[in-house]
């Protein structure tokens, strides 16, 4: 059974930073693409960043370009997201999640599994 567990998580003043991390377990993480996905109350779910396999291609939204970092430790399972810069927009539920394949790619359907989701608050 796959597992997605993300931390870190908060309420942080506008310009601060947070860093996620996502916890996989109970397939090989190395084999696939990860990404991260978020949802602000009354919107919908919206692609943030994705990242290959191995790691080494990344595929950010414009909207988190130059401020948010995502990289990968396969040694460990997990997926982190460094976030800096960060403004009351960004205010939302952040979703890890498992692909498919192994390439990075912006579209949720091709996402089989799903964290349960760390709340990310940007508020002075």
């Amino acid at each position: 059974q796959v597992q997605l567990v993300e931390s870190g998580g908060g309420l942080v003043q506008p310009g601060g930073s947070l860093r996620l991390s996502c916890a996989a377990s109970g397939r090989t993480f190395s084999n696939y693409a990860m990404g991260w996905f978020r949802q602000a109350p009354g919107k919908e779910r919206e692609f943030v960043v994705s990242i290959s396999a191995s790691g080494r291609f990344t595929y950010y939204a414009d909207s988190v370009k130059g401020r948010f970092t995502i990289s990968r430790d396969n040694a460990k399972n997990t997926v982190y997201l460094q976030m800096n810069s960060l403004k009351p927009e960004d205010t939302a539920v952040y979703y890890c999640a498992s692909t498919t394949v192994a390439a990075t790619t912006t579209q949720a359907m091709r996402y089989n599994y799903w964290g349960q989701g760390t709340q990310v608050t940007v508020s002075s």
